[in-house]
């Protein structure tokens, strides 16, 4: 199996890395005031771009 000629350096190791990370999630509050997802309907008032679209049993 082939080896590495050269070690590889901690700096170049680390930009190899920079695109690795975990990116954070978009969050946007509803008219109620929760925190959402985007293009998601809340959870919590069942609405989505300013009308009902989940009845308040189901929510």
């Amino acid at each position: 199996m082939a080896q590495p000629k050269k070690k590889t350096s901690k700096s170049r190791r680390n930009m190899r890395r920079s695109h690795d990370h975990v990116a954070t999630p978009n969050v946007v509050y509803c008219e109620c005031g929760e925190p959402i997802i985007p293009h998601r309907a809340c959870s919590s008032c069942g609405s989505y771009k300013g009308r009902q679209v989940i009845t308040s049993e189901d929510a």
